[in-house]
Order: C-alpha cells, then structure tokens, then sequence
C-alpha cells in the first residue's frame, strides 16, 4: 500500500512531496523538497488530514495513538509521529528517507489513513526530541494532506 502528500508553504506554494510505502514494519517516508525554506526543521505526522492555511492548525498534533509524551529522547516518548529533523541546504533542494515504525497504511488504531487521515508537517526549528508536546519546533511551516496513492484507487 502507499500513499502521498503535496507540501505546501503557508501562501499555498507547493515545497514539494512526501510518498508512504508500507513495509513489514512500518511506513517508509521518502520526502523531496524544492524551494523550502533553508535550515534544520522538524518534521512530523500530525494527527489530521487536513492543511488550512496560514497556521496549519487545522491538522491538530502530533500523531500519537498511544498517548505517549513527544520526544526520541523522551523516556515516556515518542509520538508515532515524531520523526528526526531534517535539515534543508541553501540550494533549497532536499531529498531524504525517514522510517516511522509506529505507523501503518492499513487499517487499524495506527494509521494514518484513519477517518481524519494524517499529515506531514515541516516546522521553523528543529525539535529538541524532548519538550512535550511539540519540541519547541516552532511555527508550522509546511504541511500536506496524506492520501492514498493514485495507484491505489
């Protein structure tokens, strides 16, 4: 199974993609920015499927059927939706591969195509992958709706 998301900035430009592969043991995250904004930056899943500009509150928090506390440091974390920061070059140009183990594309309490969906999210800063229940990542910058892929309609 698989799935995307099309980043867009708070002025509705579009940084970019996300493409979700399902594996044996998680979901497989393969992030291509363009024209994002240089810099460390959180990255994250959030809780709803949904990106209404400026702020991107609309997409709630951090992804976190278990109710654990935020942070890769955090003894009592992480969120399934906390993921490590990334870090974008001055040529604006980005392209990584995240594993989020705490996540799944198939139905049940941890996916992320639940009722309200899911959706990535770049903050201003990076996370400190301790302070709950964010990280102190800062503003939201960028987010995008995840969907099914079009392959799997």
């Amino acid at each position: 199974m698989a799935a995307t998301a099309s980043l867009v900035d708070a002025s509705g430009r579009n940084i970019g993609g996300a493409h979700l592969r399902e594996t044996p043991h998680g979901v497989l995250i393969k992030l291509e920015l363009k024209n994002a904004t240089p810099g460390p930056h959180g990255f994250h899943i959030h809780e709803t499927g949904k990106c209404e500009r400026p702020s991107f509150a609309s997409a709630g928090g951090h992804f976190n059927p278990t109710g654990r506390k935020h942070g890769l440091l955090n003894p009592d974390g992480p969120h399934a939706g906390d993921l490590p920061n990334i870090e974008v070059p001055s040529t604006t140009n980005l392209s990584i591969e995240h594993f989020a183990s705490g996540v799944t594309l198939k139905p049940g309490p941890r996916s992320l195509l639940d009722t309200d969906g899911s959706a990535v999210m770049i903050h201003s800063a990076q996370d400190d992958y301790m302070s709950d229940p964010a990280g102190n990542a800062g503003d939201r910058l960028a987010c995008g709706e995840i969907k099914v892929a079009a392959a799997e309609r």
